[in-house]
């Protein structure tokens, strides 16, 4: 049966895709080239792991709602799964380059992307895990199917410029996050009911610590008390 070897010789940002779209440039190399390969039907599990690079005095702050506190890291940092990944291989004989397709995602409760966002340069280690289903030919012809095992892997440094850029492309100066149906209300209401103009406004008044809580009504004056301009001292 075919012999397959697999190895990453590249990464690009798709640049007109309808959601932020990774291609792995991933080459196989069957070791028999004499059984021409009819498809594969490939399976390819991506998992980052954090333990293969070092980490900045920028980046360790970032990475504290992952990972936690710097000091524990020896215990915290484990693999994360990024993706699964299915695509079909055309024929080919002794070697063949395919782009695989790796779907990426700005939402910041995904792991991968608080993982990404956090590192400022350098690259993001990932292992790349292939398995499925070989449709080959003997050399007198007859069709064969087999397996392609798990331990069938490859390492690949995805430099974190290309990431960057990519969601830069899709999500120009912006992110976002997800809400509960019912947070989202009572924020759009305290929206509405203010007047307050855009999200980022809703937000950078939530978190202004030197503006009064926006629910308090202003003090009234007390009618009683005499005009401060008519006390004498």
């Amino acid at each position: 049966m075919p012999d397959l070897n697999f190895q990453v010789c590249g990464c690009e940002a798709v640049a007109y895709a309808a959601s932020p779209l990774l291609a792995l440039k991933v080459e196989i190399a069957n070791m028999y080239a004499e059984e021409p390969v009819h498809t594969i039907s490939l399976r390819c599990q991506i998992q980052i792991e954090p333990t293969r690079r070092r980490y900045s005095a920028e980046e360790q702050p970032r990475l504290l709602d992952l990972f936690g506190d710097p000091s524990r890291w020896t215990h915290t940092l484990r693999r994360i799964l990024w993706a699964h990944v299915n695509v079909s291989v055309p024929p080919f004989a002794g070697e063949i380059e395919i782009e695989l397709p790796v779907p990426c995602t700005f939402d910041f409760n995904v792991a991968a992307t608080k993982y990404f966002a956090g590192l400022e340069a350098g690259e993001i280690p990932v292992i790349l895990q292939f398995s499925g289903t070989i449709f080959y030919a003997r050399p007198d012809g007859m069709l064969q199917v087999a397996q392609i095992p798990w331990k069938e892997e490859t390492r690949y440094r995805l430099p974190v410029t290309v990431w960057r850029r990519m969601m830069a492309r899709y999500y120009p100066n912006s992110t976002w996050f997800r809400l509960r149906h019912d947070v989202f209300a009572q924020l759009y209401e305290y929206k509405v009911r203010h007047g307050i103009p855009t999200w980022e406004q809703v937000i950078e008044r939530l978190l202004s610590p030197l503006d009064p809580p926006m629910d308090t009504p202003p003090e009234e004056p007390n009618e009683e008390d005499p005009d401060p301009k008519e006390v004498i001292h």
